[in-house]
């Protein structure tokens, strides 16, 4: 604006340089902001690979480095919940999923799905049923990827499984079946646990022995038993 105005009120000011300033801090701004999400889309892989010093290392360079973007400052928030859910430190985890979902989002509104799935699971590690409730409520009707329909099938199992909702997770139990086939070993083993458990309570003994061999091949069910308790009835 002082270039354009500057002549008309008599500001004697050299346009040109005052753009090139202006365009320099720019370019080093917008250099910085691109370190900070190159920092920040790191992070998953470190965390799927069990190394979570260098996660969380390179997560916190990400929130303390400059960006002209807030989406960044939000994806490794997003990211370090991740972490401490897989740090098994649910209650940090649940607290920072719910500073996320309070944020207004704009274009990285799909983190909001991704962070109500961490949020329901964390609260059922808590053993908070009903806020776990409430996050699955306000997932159903969104449109999800195959990743996040897995692991929404997945926790929404284990939520019904400790409120005796027996005959709805035998509802479609064949497509279940085919999407725990999708999921990772150990999720597979799980989901396939939670509905084996439902078969058995319903007295549908040839589902039930049939899913509980799937699960035997997949897992060592005396730590899954130990993860959930409930299931322990499988394996007396």
């Amino acid at each position: 604006m002082a270039c354009v105005l500057g002549p008309a009120i008599g500001l004697k000011i050299d346009a040109s340089m005052v753009l090139l300033g202006i365009g320099v801090v720019w370019v080093v701004l917008s250099m910085r902001s691109v370190h900070g999400s190159r920092l920040a889309a790191g992070s998953p892989l470190l965390i799927a690979a069990g190394r979570f010093d260098a996660a969380e290392e390179q997560i916190d360079g990400a929130l303390r480095a400059f960006s002209l973007s807030k989406k960044v400052k939000l994806l490794s928030l997003h990211h370090l919940a991740v972490l401490r859910h897989a740090q098994q430190r649910w209650q940090e985890s649940a607290m920072l999923c719910r500073v996320l979902l309070n944020q207004r989002l704009g274009s990285a509104g799909g983190l909001m799905r991704a962070s109500r799935l961490i949020l329901a699971d964390s609260l059922l590690e808590l053993n908070d049923l009903t806020g776990a409730h409430d996050s699955l409520s306000r997932l159903h009707g969104d449109r999800m990827s195959l990743a996040e329909s897995l692991q929404l099938m997945l926790v929404q199992l284990d939520y019904e499984s400790r409120i005796g909702a027996w005959s709805h997770m035998m509802g479609g139990i064949t497509g279940k079946v085919e999407m725990a086939e999708l999921m990772s070993g150990e999720a597979a083993a799980r989901a396939q646990a939670f509905l084996a458990l439902a078969a058995l309570k319903l007295g549908k003994t040839d589902w039930a022995t049939w899913l509980r061999r799937r699960v035997e091949l997949l897992t060592d069910v005396k730590e899954l038993c130990i993860t959930r308790p409930l299931l322990a009835e499988l394996w007396p």
